[in-house]
């Protein structure tokens, strides 16, 4: 049994769920979403949680049943609170700005790198964060992973864009090698 899928997702106030044929709809203060539900599964909306069961013990089944359980939680938590994630930027002359539906960087190349903004994404920059939010958390997650992409930090200097937190080790240079104890690796 899946113990990620027998757990039951609470409902917050204001978040309403409905179930319109296979589709399974969750309405709250941010938005809205909607998310297909696989025959092999079985939903219980109740008045202040969400069941899923299996109908039957197939291996596909039981795959998709912990999934779907996450997925749901997901969707209500980000139409009740949303998904926010934080990324820094450090690097001297390294900087991010917002054009319109576009989100530019200049992270040290001969050019910037322009990235279009995914539909419901917000972004803001405050100085050298960049913060990303949205109630899909799917999307808010893969495009910091997109943004990140572009100049991931480098090992020697730390510079690149980073998420909030996130601990660079950072390795010695080769002048480092030689620069021990006098005597030692030296003249």
């Amino acid at each position: 049994m899946s113990k990620i899928g027998l757990k039951s997702v609470f409902l917050p106030a204001g978040v309403k769920v409905t179930l319109e044929g296979a589709s399974l709809v969750v309405e709250g203060p941010k938005g809205k979403l909607a998310r297909e539900i696989p025959p092999l599964l079985e939903i219980e909306v109740r008045e202040k949680a969400i069941k899923l069961e299996r109908k039957r013990d197939h291996k596909e089944a039981r795959s998709l049943h912990g999934l779907y359980r996450n997925l749901i939680a997901n969707m209500v938590q980000g139409v009740g609170e949303g998904f926010l994630k934080v990324l820094e930027i450090k690097g001297v002359g390294f900087r991010a700005e917002k054009t319109g539906e576009e989100l530019k960087l200049s992270v040290g190349f001969s050019h910037p790198v322009i990235l279009p903004i995914p539909k419901g994404v917000e972004v803001a920059i405050e100085g050298p964060l960049l913060k990303i939010s949205g109630i899909d958390k799917e999307i808010v997650h893969s495009f910091a992973a997109v943004v990140r992409s572009v100049k991931p930090p480098e090992i020697y200097k730390g510079k690149g864009i980073r998420h909030q937190g996130e601990m660079v080790t950072l390795k010695p240079g080769k002048s480092a090698k030689g620069a021990g104890v006098p005597g030692e690796g030296g003249k």
